[in-house]
Formats: C-alpha cells, sequence, structure tokens
C-alpha cells in the first residue's frame, strides 16, 4: 500500500505548511499584497499538472529527508525566505499534526476526508485567482478518480494505507507522552479495546465528492483562531521604543559590498520584486536571550561594514566569485535516489 500513499501525505503537509505560514505571516504583520503572493506562488508550485503527474504515479513512500527537502523548495517557491531553524521547526510541527489526525480517523477511508479538508481551506487561499484555483480542481478530481473511480480501495486495504502513515512518520513529538507512539515513531496498535455501557451511535460519512459537507473536521485549518499568549516572544512592556529610521550609511555599505561581489544590479529595485526573509519562530537562543534580561537594548541592530573599495580586495573577491562559477558549471552525478525527478521539476517551476 505504500505505492498509494506519497499523494496523501504531500497534499496533507503541504495543507498544514500553508496553514502556518499563513498564521505567521499574519503575525508578523505582513502587507497583504506580499501574503498573497506567497500563498499564491506556493498553491500554484504545488499544484502544476507536470507536478502533480509526477506525483500520482504509483511509487514508494519518500524518506523524511528527500521529503523535508521537497517541502523545502516549496516554501520558497515564492518570494519568501526562511532560515533553516524555521523550517526545521515548520516541518515539525506539519508531521506532528498531520500524524494527529491519521491517529484520530474515525474509519480507514476518512483519509481521503482529511485530505479533502486540505484541499478545501487551500481552495479559500487562492479563491480570488481563478488560475491556481482550477489547479486545486483539478488536482482534486485526479485524486478522486484514482482512490474512488478507477481503482476503489477496500476498507482492509484503507486500513493498511492508514497503518503506513502512522507508522512511517517516525518523529518523535508530544504524543509519545501519551503512550500514542514510541521514541522510535513507530504506532502503538492496541489488542484490548474499553467496555461501553452505553452505544454511541458512530458519525455518519463524509461526502467524497468534489465539493459537499466532509462532516469530520480533521485536516480542518486549526490556526484561524488566533491566540495572543501562543504568540508571545517577549516582554514587549519592558522593550524601549527603538528608532526605526533607516541608517544612511549602512546602505551605502552594502550596495559598495555588492558592487564588489559583482551582484548588484540596480540600486532603486521596486520593492514588489524583491523577496523578504522571515523568522517564523523564536529560537532557543533568542528566548534564552530575552530571559537574560537583554530587552533593554535595541532588538535590532545595524552592522556598519567597513568595505573599501581597493584594488586587492577586488582581486580577491573576483578570484572567489571566479571558484564558484566554476562549480557550478561541473556536471552533477544525478544519483538514482527516490525523489530526484521531482526536485529538478520544482526546479524548472
Amino acid at each position: 500500500m505504500s505505492v498509494r500513499t506519497l499523494p496523501l501525505v504531500f497534499i496533507n503537509l503541504g495543507g498544514e505548511m500553508l496553514y502556518i505560514l499563513d498564521q505567521r505571516l499574519r503575525a508578523h504583520n505582513t502587507s497583504e499584497d506580499n501574503s498573497e503572493k506567497v500563498m499564491n506562488d506556493i498553491v500554484g508550485t504545488m499544484f502544476s499538472k507536470a507536478f502533480m503527474d509526477e506525483l500520482l504515479k504509483p511509487q514508494q513512500l519518500y524518506s523524511h529527508r528527500t521529503m523535508k527537502t521537497v517541502l523545502t523548495r516549496l516554501a520558497h517557491a515564492s518570494i519568501m525566505r526562511l532560515n533553516p531553524a524555521s523550517m526545521e521547526r515548520l516541518y515539525e510541527l506539519m508531521v506532528m499534526a498531520f500524524k494527529y489526525q491519521v491517529f484520530l480517523c474515525p474509519r480507514p477511508k476518512d483519509l481521503l476526508l482529511i485530505s479533502y479538508n486540505h484541499i478545501d481551506a487551500i481552495r479559500e487561499f487562492v479563491r480570488d485567482t481563478p488560475v491556481v484555483l482550477n489547479q486545486v480542481d483539478e488536482t482534486h478530481r485526479k485524486i478522486i478518480e484514482v482512490f474512488i473511480i478507477y481503482s476503489p480501495l477496500s476498507a482492509g486495504e484503507f486500513q493498511l494505507l492508514r497503518q503506513t502513515l502512522a507508522s512511517d512518520c517516525g518523529l518523535r513529538s508530544v504524543f509519545c507522552s501519551g503512550r500514542r507512539w514510541t521514541v522510535t515513531g513507530r504506532e502503538l496498535r492496541r489488542t484490548e479495546f474499553p467496555y461501553w455501557r452505553n452505544y454511541t451511535q458512530p458519525i455518519r460519512e463524509g461526502s467524497f465528492e468534489l465539493y459537499g459537507n466532509r462532516v469530520i473536521r480533521l485536516g480542518m485549518n486549526m490556526y484561524t483562531v488566533d491566540h495572543p499568549e501562543e504568540t508571545h516572544t517577549s516582554k514587549a512592556s519592558s522593550v524601549k521604543p527603538v528608532d526605526d529610521s533607516p541608517n544612511l550609511l549602512a546602505k551605502e555599505e552594502l550596495n559598495l559590498l555588492a558592487r564588489l561581489m559583482g551582484t548588484m544590479k540596480s540600486e532603486n529595485t521596486s520593492e514588489a520584486e524583491t523577496g523578504f526573509r522571515i523568522n517564523l519562530f523564536t529560537t532557543d537562543e533568542e528566548e534564552k536571550e530575552a530571559a537574560a534580561g537583554g530587552a533593554e537594548e535595541p532588538l535590532f541592530g545595524v552592522i556598519n561594514i567597513q568595505a573599501m573599495q581597493d584594488q586587492q580586495a577586488t582581486t580577491e573577491l573576483a578570484r572567489i566569485a571566479g571558484q564558484f562559477a566554476e562549480e557550478e558549471e561541473k556536471p552533477e552525478n544525478h544519483s538514482s535516489s527516490k525523489g530526484d525527478d521531482l526536485l529538478a521539476m520544482m526546479d524548472h517551476l
């Protein structure tokens, strides 16, 4: 059953990633235009026809390393850039949320409803972009064809699929404390069942059509409700107001450094065409510094770079840039590892 697992894993993890990115972009007060562009670009890349056609082919489930690489490139498909620490925590949150949804799934076949809830929520992100919205609808139709119409799976096969998903996500998480998984990430399947005195009627089955009532809420966006206490990163009351006026000296020095490296295209580049970097989460080091009472200093400082335009520095930088160019011209050894085709395809999107 692992050859049928990859599309569900990718769609559900991608949906959880979009939930988190949307919530963090709003928490950082990112402009509406930038946020909309990030979501549209990521969804457009994720549901592109060539990429989905390759993904829906019967194939083995990717390793965590390959899946993380694919999702990292997907997260950077737009103008937003994440640091490695943010991407690491983002991936952990994605896997933990999806793993918990698989565990709470009432019926094995409801795994499809979890994916449908993710797709329905993604539609809302791109509802104002018809081209991307059509890509999402087309992918949803293909999922219905693969799992419902042409080769429907039995309840037993869906249960094997569920066990594959629950056991493959070998990530240590807070769920281990509830004895639901081992420390290695394997699911604990119990043989005893609780005895209930009162009969509880099972929930009705949700709709497996393109649009409809899914009944279950697993896979829906759980970050839509704001929780200020969860996004609190420092004691704002003790922070002194910081002068946010730009440092002209720093700008000129950075422009000089960029010209020396040969990467300066234009000094007056439109901000709408440039990317932006964002820290999704507070790192452990930042939390320790805040707890140590470092709030009296400015949160962000300007680094003054002493860049002198002399002949020796220019020659040395040109030599280093030439080495990078030579390394890029060397042919790469294409390994036969799983996921290389998808990674290469994402580079061309």
